[in-house]
């Protein structure tokens, strides 16, 4: 054995510790240190031949890299849609490095019966019925391509041809109806061989909407003249958090031969408010589901679940028939859900969170979220600075500059706002207009957070002027 190697195994508890006291530095520090870290990276050294040991490679990190990285785990790290990390999602996700369980399947442990009960678990919080079954991926993108995939192996099992075997030039062309589909979708159709072209875009409602309209969707379904399609629903659109009337859309299935996708990478949390729930009625019509966790659930990055009714499907295509890893069953392995083989436990994290605070305490995170959105908004529209672009229908604050929002000046505001160290929100264009966008999702953000970012906003906004 490697003598470093062997010192790091003798000194294994006095490794950890380090790392621990370490990490829980960064972490306390969060509320502190700058949200965004815009400068130039270290320059790329010679790989070592020797090595440091795992203390001596911790010692460099911290020096070299680790005043690099962003407080995107922090409470003022509004871009994207950017979760953090619970406590016990921390320490769910240390435990499955410890542990270093291969959740692909169950022989010889019961890593895959922790994956289940975790689906199961989630399937209740998004207010999903057992007839959803479901597998983690690393994010919403594989989410998305996961269910397309199954969705095409759908169109296929319509036309007498099973694309599995036979290969998508098989199966020929077909459509895919959105509204507002997120830029992962012509991803999943790109990576799936259906291609981007094959997405029609459906009308959305007026009125400053970015659901899809109903009626308009009937109509594209009809003009289809019966052909089987993909409709590509969503929960929770990303610049204005817009929902599709799942309901409606569901209902056309009474009348129209299609597969319901809905993308809820974050829009599925609804679920948890009261007040927000009924944005998410319809959901278990769904074909296949899309959940993004490392965003609401937060819990740390990759970490997004998958649930479908055609398990069947999933396996024609996913399967991996090697005489050593054994043939798909009733009740199949994980491996032959996905596109991956080996998977890391990412089910632990969440588990562990769900198990330290329950829906109850995941409710709150939602809830408090989506006040201090309205917040912002409303110190948004009480400014003569900055103007919003649409209600604040959730957990996302769209808004631009009041007077000449020109994506140079819109990006200014942006690149000021994360040099100032005091907050991070990321650039979009909204109905034609340069926006910016502020999506609250992290379990730390406070009242008093929210208003460190508007003055950041305000103060970015009035050195322009």
């Amino acid at each position: 054995m490697h003598p470093k190697l062997a010192d790091d195994l003798s000194r294994l508890p006095e490794v950890l510790r380090s790392a621990r006291d370490f990490a829980a530095w960064e972490v306390s520090g969060l509320d502190d240190r700058p949200v965004a870290r815009p400068g130039k990276a270290p320059d790329p050294e010679p790989l070592p031949s020797e090595g440091v040991g795992a203390e001596g490679a911790l010692a460099r990190f911290a020096e070299r890299w680790a005043p690099g990285f962003s407080g995107s785990a922090g409470p003022r790290y509004l871009g994207f849609v950017t979760g953090g990390a619970t406590p016990a999602s921390l320490t769910g996700d240390w435990l499955a490095g410890a542990f270093d369980q291969n959740a692909s399947g169950s022989g010889g442990s019961s890593a895959a019966a922790l994956q289940r009960e975790t689906l199961g678990w989630l399937r209740e919080l998004f207010g999903l019925s057992a007839a959803h079954s479901g597998a983690f991926v690393t994010g919403a993108t594989v989410s998305n391509i996961v269910g397309l995939a199954i969705a095409r192996e759908w169109v296929g099992e319509r036309r007498g041809v099973s694309v599995s075997r036979e290969g998508v030039a098989a199966l020929g062309p077909f459509d895919v109806l959105s509204g507002s589909p997120h830029s992962s979708v012509t991803k999943a159709l790109s990576v799936l061989g259906i291609g981007r072209d094959r997405l029609r875009a459906v009308p959305v409602l007026a009125g400053n909407r970015e659901a899809v309209d109903v009626e308009q969707l009937a109509a594209a379904l009809e003009a289809l003249g019966g052909a089987p399609a993909v409709v590509v629903a969503n929960a929770g659109t990303v610049n204005t958090v817009d929902f599709d009337d799942l309901r409606a859309i569901a209902a056309l299935k009474e009348r129209y031969d299609f597969w319901l996708h809905v993308d809820a990478a974050f829009g599925a949390f609804a679920a948890l408010s009261p007040e927000h729930a009924h944005l998410v009625e319809g959901l278990d019509a769904a074909d296949s589901v899309c959940v993004d966790l490392h965003k609401w659930l937060n819990v740390p990055y990759d970490a997004a679940v998958q649930f479908t009714r055609r398990q069947d499907l999933q396996v024609r295509v996913f399967h991996n028939a090697s005489p050593y890893l054994g043939l798909p069953t009733g009740d199949p392995d994980f491996l032959h859900l996905t596109p991956e083989n080996s998977q890391r436990l990412r089910a632990l994290p969440a588990w562990f969170s769900l198990a330290a605070y329950g829906s109850a305490g995941h409710r709150e995170i939602v809830e408090r979220n989506v006040a201090l959105a309205r917040r912002l908004g409303e110190r948004i529209a009480g400014t003569g600075q900055l103007r919003l672009l649409a209600p604040v229908r959730l957990n996302v604050v769209c808004f631009t500059l009041a007077g000449e929002p020109t994506q140079e000046r819109v990006h200014a505001v942006a690149r000021a706002v994360a040099d100032s160290g005091e907050a991070f929100v990321t650039p979009t264009v909204y109905d034609g207009t340069h926006g910016l966008r502020a999506a609250f999702s992290n379990w730390r953000t406070s009242e008093a957070d929210t208003d460190r970012v508007f003055e950041a906003l305000s103060t970015a906004a009035a050195a322009l002027s």
